[in-house]
């Protein structure tokens, strides 16, 4: 017999919904200073440290006990970029009554590697863009297995060479049949405060599906909300990894915080785990795996974007 916990969340805006497992800060703060770390030589495409980063992630999906994606042998999705050899990671729940309709998690792993003209700090980290995102994906597939009650085929990926053109969610996308795939929740840069504050989070391409609609019904009773983008000019919903299942017609959308007009450590050596607030992110990921609920289970399907 499974035990039911109540699930206590840092800010108490859903201290009254009783799942089981919970989402441990302790966690978040492992899994991001590793990818965080040094020693990932910010994480570029072709370099080590990419490899290094990759070899982690398939660690923790295979303590996690995830299956293998597709016919792969194991968890790393090879392909060929700019002529040369790159990964994706992908793990998969299989779903219990419909393993035919699958629901994508994602984030890149990849950043922006080492400058080496810099006297002092060379590394570009890449906290919160994007090892937030990863954790999250990390975190939300250890939750999903120990849940165990996803009626629906849960894909949990993280792509490779975003920072250099979309590469591996590309790659990733001509690997599915879109019309299999009911939503996708792309998660980028989640580790500062966005414009409203703690307890918040936008969906780039908002009005472009239910999606949003969907997440925030979930969510009814707390004090978590989902806005829509709110930086239109920057064009956000075209510029991550769930713009190349977007233009196949998939409910693909990134969930992020990040203020896109004020953020000081986008792309810079500087972001770096100290900058993030990791209490306020892990109550993301909790938000996150609640909000998909009816989704996960299949009640829910949210509507098609119009392809492009």
């Amino acid at each position: 017999m499974k035990k039911y916990c109540i699930l206590l969340f840092g800010f108490g805006f859903l201290a009254n919904a009783q799942i089981k497992p919970s989402i441990q800060k302790d966690e978040i703060v492992r899994i991001e200073t590793i990818l965080a770390s040094d020693k990932m030589e910010g994480r570029q495409i072709f370099s080590s440290g990419i490899d290094s980063a990759s070899t982690f992630i398939e660690k923790e999906f295979s303590k996690i006990g995830l299956e293998y994606f597709g016919d792969l042998k194991n968890y790393r999705q090879e392909f060929k970029a700019k002529g040369k050899s790159a990964n994706n990671v992908i793990g998969i729940l299989r779903g219990k009554s419909k393993p035919n309709e699958y629901v994508v998690f994602s984030a890149h792993y990849d950043h922006l590697g080492i400058d080496e003209s810099n006297d002092s700090d060379k590394i570009y980290n890449g906290a919160n863009d994007d090892a937030s995102g990863t954790t999250a994906v990390i975190a939300l597939a250890k939750y999903f297995k120990e849940l165990n009650q996803n009626e629906r085929t849960i894909i949990f990926v993280a792509f490779t060479g975003e920072e250099v053109g979309g590469y591996g969610s590309g790659f990733f996308t001509k690997s599915v049949n879109p019309e299999e795939v009911v939503a996708m929740f792309n998660i980028e840069m989640i580790g500062t405060e966005s414009k409203w504050n703690k307890n918040s989070a936008y969906i780039t391409g908002y009005e472009k599906s239910d999606f949003g609609t969907i997440l925030q019904k979930n969510l009814k009773g707390t004090n978590f909300n989902f806005y829509p983008d709110p930086y239109p000019s920057e064009q956000l919903f075209y510029r991550s990894d769930n713009a190349r299942l977007a233009a196949v017609g998939v409910p693909a959308h990134t969930i992020s915080t990040s203020k896109m007009d004020s953020e000081a450590n986008y792309h810079q050596l500087s972001d770096e785990i100290s900058t993030l607030d990791l209490d306020n992110m892990t109550e993301i990921i909790k938000s996150i795996a609640i909000s998909s609920e009816s989704i996960i289970n299949g009640i829910d399907t949210p509507s098609r974007v119009e392809k492009r």
